[in-house]
């Protein structure tokens, strides 16, 4: 909950994967927000960085991460903006291969983490995580509307050789093939 808590609690997650990660095991992290400006955890995301955490952000607005020379892995930042607003927030994090997935109302804003009353909600059931997972991927394979969000600041789209993937499209149809199977 915020304010009371929902930072130290990211904060102990992140802190999990760096110690994953510098056991020499797989380490990620996967964020969902609308906006990521909060100084303390962006430092801490830099942290996961520097160890070799796996960092993959999905930033709709706000941005205020920049990749730095004394990254092991460089973070992996895109914003999606296309036809539907969305305002979804998630954070996953592999936890040792327990894939631990929130759902949040909570931008890693200050002004949210500090000022406002938030909620996250941790996703027990494995067949919604795997779902909420499936949709982070489809979003991360996005070379239509996603925008690399660098240090340069130019915002250019996503080009790779792969097959084109829209994302909403991508989830709309991934969604509707699953209403069909019921």
């Amino acid at each position: 909950m915020c304010p009371t808590d929902m930072r130290n609690g990211i904060i102990h997650y992140i802190d999990k994967e760096i110690e994953e990660v510098k056991a020499g095991r797989k380490a990620r992290i996967i964020l969902k927000v609308n906006s990521l400006s909060d100084r303390i955890l962006i430092k801490k995301l830099y942290d996961a960085a520097e160890a070799g955490v796996q960092l993959d952000l999905i930033v709709r607005g706000i941005y205020c991460a920049t990749n730095q020379t004394k990254f092991k892995k460089a973070i992996n930042a895109i914003s999606i903006v296309d036809e539907f607003l969305e305002h979804a927030r998630v954070m996953y994090f592999y936890a040792a291969g327990k894939e631990v997935t929130y759902i949040s109302s909570a931008d890693w804003m200050t002004r949210n983490l500090d000022h406002r009353i938030e909620a996250a909600v941790k996703i027990n059931s494995k067949k919604i995580r795997d779902e909420i997972k499936d949709m982070l991927q489809i979003q991360l394979r996005d070379n239509v509307k996603a925008r690399i969000l660098n240090n340069e600041l130019n915002n250019r789209y996503v080009e790779n050789d792969k097959e084109s993937c829209r994302s909403q499209i991508e989830i709309y149809n991934y969604l509707r093939k699953k209403t069909d199977e019921v």
